[in-house]
């Protein structure tokens, strides 16, 4: 695939978050000339310039005239395209790139690449364990884990790279991997892209641009990653927990199994048993459903023999819950502490409390991201015996509106409490969870009204309950 020449370039990094920071490192040694812009203020960025030599910082602001000469933008994840200072880029006609696209350019490894609105991090972590398992020399990140720009001189052509993409990344994808997942496309982070149809245009952008040799890996389940078949180049691997498919891998009754091209040997094979999945949840059984349809379709992709089916079997009854996930903290008195921080949208809160059979304490709160809660709290009421909201109020919080939304229902004090804080709601679940239930923190809105990010939330969560 073509690169983006940097080379003599003056680029522009908009954001000096994780991405951006690798970006102040990586540039400079392909010979461009770099400035970093980020709305902070100096004070609030840890930063020794020493680390960035010749990297010129301008924080605070994004004034117009550090576009003077730019010849390229290399914009970080958490920066909105809809920046007054992108606008004026693109009416300058100023090329906008990010770590990802550029990475995807030079990788010399065959690159998987993986979204969806849920279930991205979970499968593509459970991808990268069964490559290794298969013996290939496996590099995990983009979203998650490292910034791959960073180890882009250690990969070599016999390696496997395994890439999770947010649609943020996404939206200025130009290049597509060889083979690349779309799990899911729900409702989410309408908040950043304004409208539906510009998310899945997002997400789509994962396949847009592969070659007739590439793989597209589709659920079959669902409509929004379904109804992007039209623009698949190459062949096409499905998943399903509902129903089988000729090539991938789908849930048969209890048995959960590969068929197709996806298998090594192109016969269908058992993997396991539903029971044998030690994750919690339908959701669950469809990320890993996923992760084999993927994992087996490297060998078609590419010049690699297939991955026989024990690998990924093995691999799926010792795989553990990725941190935040529907993580198990802590037994306390008989009740069990269930971390789900990743839960930053109605829809996998519905997921998460369809997980359980179990009496609930529900904590619910967060930042709002805009979206329908009808269904989350129809079910809340249904699977909980007691809902913590927690959180400030204001139009744009998670704990105004479910208030509302409780209210609406007849949800009385009885039924619900009322909080500021996650402190507060620990101390609340501690008070009302009896023996045998489990206190599910799966709160339905992002962590950025008190928290960095849902990391640091779950974090906070698990620090709260050893402290039990």
């Amino acid at each position: 695939m073509p690169r983006t020449e940097l080379k003599k370039k003056k680029i522009l990094v908009l954001g000096f978050g994780r991405q951006g920071r690798a970006l102040a490192r990586w540039l400079p040694e392909q010979g461009a000339t770099v400035i970093v812009n980020d709305a902070q203020p100096a004070e609030k960025i840890n930063i020794r310039t020493l680390d960035y030599p010749g990297v010129r910082f301008v924080f605070g602001d994004h004034p117009p005239e550090i576009l003077q000469g730019v010849n390229l933008i290399c914009v970080s994840g958490g920066v909105p395209l809809d920046l007054p200072l992108l606008q004026l880029a693109k009416e300058k006609n100023i090329l906008l790139t990010n770590d990802a696209q550029l990475f995807m350019e030079r990788s010399p490894a065959p690159v998987i690449g993986i979204t969806g609105s849920a279930g991205k991090t979970t499968t593509t972590t459970l991808v990268g364990e069964i490559l290794k398992n298969a013996g290939y020399k496996t590099w995990v990140g983009g979203n998650i884990g490292d910034v791959l720009l960073d180890v882009l001189p250690q990969i070599k052509p016999e390696d496997v790279v395994v890439m999770e993409l947010s649609s943020f990344q996404l939206d200025l994808m130009t290049v597509s991997p060889q083979v690349a997942a779309i799990l899911n496309i729900t409702p989410n982070h309408i908040d950043r892209h304004g409208t539906m149809e510009a998310y899945i245009n997002a997400k789509a952008n994962l396949i847009r641009h592969q070659q007739a040799s590439n793989i597209a890996v589709l659920c079959e389940d669902d409509q929004g990653s379904k109804s992007l078949e039209m623009l698949v180049a190459g062949d096409l691997a499905t998943f399903s927990t509902r129903t089988m498919v000729a090539n991938g891998a789908f849930l048969a009754g209890n048995r959960l199994v590969l068929a197709g091209t996806a298998s090594y040997d192109s016969m269908p094979h058992v993997l396991c048993q539903r029971e044998e999945v030690p994750l919690r949840g339908e959701h669950n059984l469809s990320n890993v459903l996923a992760a084999c349809a993927i994992a087996g379709s490297l060998g078609l992709a590419t010049d690699r023999p297939g991955i026989e089916s024990d690998v990924m079997t093995e691999t799926i009854k010792h795989f553990k819950p990725v941190p935040h996930r529907l993580e198990s903290v802590r037994v306390v008195n008989g009740v069990t502490y269930i971390n789900d921080s990743i839960a930053t949208a109605p829809e996998r809160l519905v997921a998460a409390l369809r997980s359980f059979k179990e009496p609930l304490v529900l904590l619910l709160g967060g930042a709002d991201k805009e979206l329908p809660w009808d269904e989350a709290v129809h079910l809340a009421l249904q699977k909980a015996r007691h809902i913590i909201v927690f959180g400030k109020d204001g139009e744009k919080q998670v704990s105004t509106k479910v208030m509302r939304y409780l209210r609406l229902r007849g949800a009385t004090e009885k039924y619900v409490s009322r909080v500021e804080t996650l402190d507060q709601a620990i101390q609340r679940a501690a008070e009302v969870a009896q023996t045998g239930d489990v206190v599910l923190l799966s709160p339905g809105g992002t962590s950025y009204d008190a928290y960095p990010d849902f990391a640091a939330r779950g974090e906070h969560f698990r620090k709260l309950v050893h402290a039990l």
